[in-house]
């Protein structure tokens, strides 16, 4: 396959080629693209299908909101069968598409503009579980919230966000361009194992709330669906788009702020400009974007801050950093873990050899 054909599908450049003068880039039937919009629209349909039934809970009871820890939607009273189909369609949902995962990494292997057996089977999947979970919320209502604290619904969002930062690290660096010093290694690791982590963080919180009507829940299940969708479209090469994937890590900006407005806690712009900030110091710096490009957006964002933060306070200011400092302190807590762990398969491995030879 031609180098600048290669390039040009993943959105990535080619060194000393102009893609706008490549026509062989426009002669290709994209099936990959053509399953991510159909994806997007069932995203959008769906979601609207949850707002028009979710009429249908409004006499679900509700015990009194108890604050921060306290997750509202869940019945005062679990029966068996609400625990049962939560968990054991979560389960289902869960091993199903691990084994579709490690199907892929095993037999399929290469990427492709159109559409692996494995990739219809996965939006199958995914498509027949949504409207599973939509059926068991109708009928028996209760998620997993029932059973699991909601800090670990959105620790699993925290932690697939923070594997992305690190696994692109060698792409596109951590800190405005520059690449922090991660072993190879480890980052080779963190993109082998990904796509398990990714798909237990998207299943496990779309099987932690019930398919409510709230603006939040319809953003929230949004969300959800498309990181199904990226999930699904494993060795396409739609599912290595810069412009793709950086589009659902900037989503949860979007999900984040409008939440936090919803709730009205005032606490929108530590999310605005939290996330922002690490699109500004990391996530566009993968884009291809010119020096001139980069440098307008972080204007932008500078003088939003300074517009946002002159009305509220500067005593405030530290809001801003709280989510990228996070982030950035995890990224490399979890490469040390990574590290951890390959440091002991190392040594597992010739003690294993050794014994088995014995």
């Amino acid at each position: 396959m031609d180098n600048t054909f290669k390039y040009a599908i993943a959105g990535e450049d080619v060194p000393g080629k102009d893609l706008s003068m490549t026509s062989q880039t426009h002669s290709v039937r994209r099936t990959d693209i053509l399953a991510l919009a159909g994806g997007i629209a069932f995203s959008l349909a769906f979601t609207a299908l949850i707002w028009w039934i979710g009429r249908y809970l409004a006499g679900i009871p509700h015990l009194p909101d108890e604050g921060a820890s306290w997750y509202y939607w869940k019945l005062p009273s679990p029966a068996f069968w609400s625990r049962a189909t939560a968990w054991g369609l979560y389960l289902a949902h869960q091993v199903t598409l691990w084994g579709l995962i490690y199907y892929a990494q095993t037999r399929v292997k290469k990427y492709t503009t159109g559409l692996h057996p494995v990739n219809v089977a996965a939006l199958g999947i995914n498509a027949l579980f949504i409207y599973l979970h939509l059926l068991q919320t109708q009928v028996w209502y209760d998620g997993l919230a029932q059973d699991v604290s909601i800090f670990t619904s959105q620790g699993s969002v925290i932690v697939m966000l923070v594997w992305i930062l690190l696994m692109e690290n060698s792409r596109r660096g951590l800190f405005f361009g520059r690449k922090a010093p991660i072993g190879k290694s480890i980052v080779q690791a963190a993109r082998k194992y990904h796509g398990y982590l990714f798909a237990w963080a998207a299943v496990y919180t779309f099987w932690y709330h019930p398919m409510e009507n709230t603006w939040s829940h319809l953003i929230g299940f949004l969300y959800m669906f498309l990181l199904l969708l990226q999930g699904s479209l494993f060795f396409t090469r739609i599912h290595i788009n810069r412009w793709w994937t950086v589009t659902q890590e900037v989503a949860v900006l979007i999900h984040g702020t409008i939440v936090a407005l919803l709730q009205g806690n005032n606490l929108w712009p530590m999310f605005a400009f939290g996330f922002g900030g690490i699109f500004v110091i990391t996530q566009m710096h993968g884009l291809g974007l010119s020096l001139r490009m980069r440098g307008a957006i972080l204007a932008v964002y500078a003088a939003l801050v300074v517009w946002v933060y002159s009305g509220r306070g500067l005593a405030k200011l530290n809001e801003i950093i709280r989510i990228p400092l996070i982030e950035y302190l995890a990224v490399f807590i979890l490469a040390l873990l990574i590290g951890a762990v390959l440091w002991i398969a190392r040594r597992v491995r010739p003690a294993a050899a050794v014994t088995a030879g014995e």
